[in-house]
């Protein structure tokens, strides 16, 4: 059992420590707005890792690879979502606009959080696939919820780890002195994201339609 959840655990921090989506959004909540927003943005990121491992386990990775339209359809959604985001945000870098003293809501930061990543099924497609690497044929259901727990617990502490870190007064300072040009460059980043995710959807529409 040990070594079945020491495997998860490095194929699972091999793809967290790569920077991605997740830590752009945490960063720019965290340095640019409060430690309260990133949190609760790391807890609505956490909550859908949790339900995209449960669905992994429960073979929603395989009815995404028999149905590919339906992974096809939230990987399009996703990508407007972010395309959306993307837009607010540079509307918000814009040089004529102060950084908010309010800042976003924790309610709000947590439904971005949970929509980002509930909205990508390429996450239950890489769970589905490190459980089925790692976990035996038939494995007994308290080696299943400790893999889930597993990394639901790993999402945790790394994305709580950056919210904490990215928040110190020091890079807050940073953040405040560069608002109009880190926001920019963060919409365009989140912009690269979307476009990216739209472009792979409409290349395998079209070899399908093809």
């Amino acid at each position: 059992m040990m070594n079945t959840l020491v495997t998860i655990a490095v194929l699972h921090w091999a793809v967290l420590l790569v920077p991605g989506f997740n830590f752009l959004l945490i960063g720019q909540l965290a340095a640019g707005d409060r430690r309260a927003a990133a949190l609760a943005a790391v807890a609505g990121m956490t909550t859908a890792t949790l339900v995209w491992a449960g669905l992994a386990v429960a073979g929603v990775g395989l009815v995404f690879q028999a149905h590919p339209a339906l992974r096809l359809v939230m990987q399009v959604a996703g990508g407007l979502y972010l395309a959306w985001v993307a837009v607010g945000l540079w509307r918000s870098g814009r040089p004529s606009s102060a950084p908010s003293a309010g800042g976003l809501a924790s309610a709000a930061a947590f439904r971005v959080g949970f929509l980002t990543s509930a909205l990508n099924p390429k996450i239950a497609l890489f769970y589905g696939s490190v459980f089925a690497t790692a976990l035996p044929a038939s494995p007994p259901a308290t080696l299943v919820a400790a893999a889930v727990a597993l990394v639901y617990a790993n999402s945790v502490l790394w994305h709580g780890f950056l919210a904490w870190a990215l928040s110190r007064p020091g890079v807050q300072q940073a953040w405040l002195r560069h608002h109009a040009r880190w926001t920019r460059v963060a919409a365009a980043l989140v912009g690269v994201f979307a476009v990216r995710l739209l472009a792979a959807g409409w290349q395998e529409l079209r070899g399908r339609v093809g």
